[in-house]
C-alpha cells in the first residue's frame, strides 16, 4: 500500500473529480490520472484508478438504473471491445502524445460548434442512433481509452448530438464506461499493475470514492437539461484543451 502523504495530497482531489465526473458532470475525470501522475508514474496511477473507478461504475450505475439507452448500448459496447483490443495490441506503436492531439482538436471543434448554434437559438434535431456511427465512435472511445485513458469525447460526439434526456444520456454514459472499464481489467492484470498494494491503496480510498459519486449524482439533479448540456460542452471543450496540451507535450 502507498504510504507517502504526498501521493494522498493528489489522490483525494483526483478521487474527488473522478465522482463528480461518475455522477453526470462529463469530462472533469480527465483531470484525474495526471494529479496522480505527479506523484506516482503513470502507468501506477492508472492501475490505482482502475479498482476505484469499478466501484464509482457500481453507484453511478444503480443511481441511473431506471434510465438509459439501449439502443445506443447495444451499438457502442461491441465496437468499444473491438477498439479495446486493438487499443492493447497496438499500444507500443501508437505514440499517446498524438492520439491526444487529434481528440483535443474534435473535442474543440465539436464542442465549440455545438455551443454557437445553440446559442444562436436554431432549432437542431436530434440526430439518429445510426449504427455506422455508433461503431466508428465506439470503437475510437474504446481504443483512445485504451491508449490514453480518454474515450469520453468519442462518446460524446456521437451521443451529445441525439438530445437525449439529461437522466438518459448520463446512464448511457456510465453502464457505457462501466462495461469498458471492466474489461480493460485482464489488460492491466496482464501488464502486471494489478498488485497487492495498488489494490490495498484503491480501497483505502473507495469510501471517498462513493461519497463523491452520490454527490455528483445529487448536484448533477439539480440542473434543467439544457443548462446541464452547456456545461458538458465547456467541460468538452476544456477536455480538449487539456489533451492538447498533455499531446504537445508528449511529442515535443
Amino acid at each position: 500500500m502507498i504510504t507517502d502523504p504526498l501521493f494522498y495530497l493528489a489522490a483525494v482531489p483526483a478521487v474527488l473529480l473522478l465522482g463528480l465526473a461518475k455522477g453526470g458532470l462529463s469530462g472533469l475525470g480527465v483531470l484525474s490520472l495526471p494529479l496522480m501522475a505527479l506523484v506516482v508514474p503513470p502507468l501506477e496511477a492508472a492501475a490505482v484508478m482502475l479498482p476505484i473507478l469499478l466501484v464509482q461504475d457500481v453507484v453511478a450505475v444503480w443511481s441511473y438504473r431506471h434510465t438509459r439507452d439501449r439502443r445506443n448500448l447495444s451499438i457502442l459496447i461491441p465496437a468499444a471491445t473491438v477498439g479495446i483490443v486493438a487499443g492493447y495490441l497496438l499500444a507500443a506503436q501508437v505514440p499517446g502524445g498524438a492520439v491526444k492531439l487529434v481528440l483535443g482538436v474534435i473535442a474543440i471543434v465539436f464542442g465549440v460548434q455545438r455551443l454557437i448554434v445553440e446559442r444562436g437559438g436554431a432549432v437542431v434535431p436530434a440526430a439518429p442512433a445510426g449504427t455506422a456511427a455508433g461503431w466508428l465512435w465506439g470503437a475510437v472511445a474504446g481504443f483512445t481509452s485504451m491508449i490514453a485513458h480518454a474515450g469520453g469525447p468519442p462518446f460524446q460526439v456521437y451521443v451529445m448530438p441525439q438530445r437525449l434526456p439529461r437522466d438518459v444520456f448520463i446512464g448511457t454514459s456510465v453502464v457505457f464506461f462501466a462495461v469498458i472499464n471492466w474489461i480493460k481489467v485482464p489488460a492491466y492484470a496482464a501488464l502486471g499493475q494489478m498488485t497487492a498494494p495498488t489494490l490495498l491503496t484503491a480501497a483505502a480510498l473507495m469510501p471517498l470514492a462513493v461519497v463523491a459519486t452520490r454527490a455528483g449524482v445529487l448536484l448533477v439533479r439539480r440542473l434543467d437539461g439544457p443548462l446541464f448540456y452547456r456545461i458538458v460542452y465547456l467541460l468538452l471543450i476544456a477536455v480538449g484543451a487539456k489533451l492538447l496540451w498533455d499531446g504537445a507535450a508528449e511529442i515535443a
